[in-house]
């Protein structure tokens, strides 16, 4: 018979939980870069990483903290993973991860999670290996200098509260949401144009490991829209990504957002699945 478990994964388990990572480098960039720095100590990691086994061996994670992220997750191992966050309670702000794992997952968590504030069912997750061969890259795309930051400030709150509906300054007063835009701009992969004192456009490089990386935060200043700045800006980051980070760069964006999702192919993205995200 198929003997399978469930478990709080623990350091020794490292080897282990990064050859399931990076089994799918791009689906699961933003998981593995936090592991590949953090390793599994909750404490450091910043939430529990659970095991799903099957006769010994490791199949399937999830990643549960500040987020809850199913992570080649087999119908059998969200089950098992819906199960172990029911008896735990939410502690998260958001589901998030590949649709179809993350859809039957929000179905077994609904009658006691629910309602959700908001559900983003299909996300297009979209890669490149290749600098746009279409659209020039905006010159005056940089990186954003640790002097910056406060100038910086103000468009990365805006850029959040348009895209999750909350602004990142509730609760703590945005100490945290400063911080991580400061870890940012200091590791060199926050990127815009600042045109006298004001951002024009900006993105980050957030999730990073030798196979790939995520570009987040796109954002254009809302009186500089429809001028071609997401297009040539875009194809600054992607170019400044491809160069220095990683040599596959992804991206997901909402299916609603049909200007984005437009841009992006003329840079050259193409769609390869889909993400999905809970909000709550």
């Amino acid at each position: 018979m198929t003997q399978t478990t469930t478990r709080v994964l623990e350091p020794s388990d490292l080897g282990a939980a990064l050859a399931v990572l990076e089994s799918e480098p791009v689906a699961n960039a933003f998981v593995t870069s936090r592991v590949q720095i953090a390793g599994l100590d909750p404490w450091r990691l910043g939430g529990e990483m659970w095991g799903w086994y099957t006769d010994g061996h490791l199949r399937s994670l999830c990643y549960s903290g500040a987020n809850l992220v199913p992570i080649c997750a087999t119908p059998e191992a969200v089950r098992a993973f819906a199960d172990r966050a029911r008896r735990a309670g939410r502690r998260c702000s958001s589901i998030v991860g590949p649709a179809g794992p993350t859809a039957q997952l929000w179905r077994l968590l609904e009658p006691g999670w629910g309602p959700a504030r908001e559900v983003r069912a299909n996300q297009p997750l979209m890669v490149t290996e290749s600098p746009s061969a279409d659209v020039a890259p905006d010159p005056l795309v940089r990186r954003v200098r640790k002097d910056e930051v406060d100038v910086l400030m103000p468009a990365c709150v805006a850029m959040f509260t348009e895209e999750v509906g909350i602004s990142p300054l509730a609760g703590d007063g945005g100490l945290l949401y400063q911080a991580r835009v400061a870890e940012l701009v200091g590791a060199g992969r926050s990127f815009a144009r600042i045109d006298d004192g004001k951002v024009v456009f900006k993105a980050e490089i957030g999730a990073t490991t030798a196979q790939a990386c995520q570009i987040q935060g796109v954002w254009v200043a809302p009186e500089f829209r429809g001028r071609g700045h997401s297009e040539t800006g875009m194809a600054a980051v992607l170019r400044y990504a491809l160069a220095d980070v990683a040599p596959i760069v992804s991206l997901y964006v909402n299916d609603y957002n049909t200007p984005a999702r437009k841009a992006y192919r003329r840079i050259g993205f193409r769609e390869t699945g889909a993400f999905m995200s809970v909000l709550f």
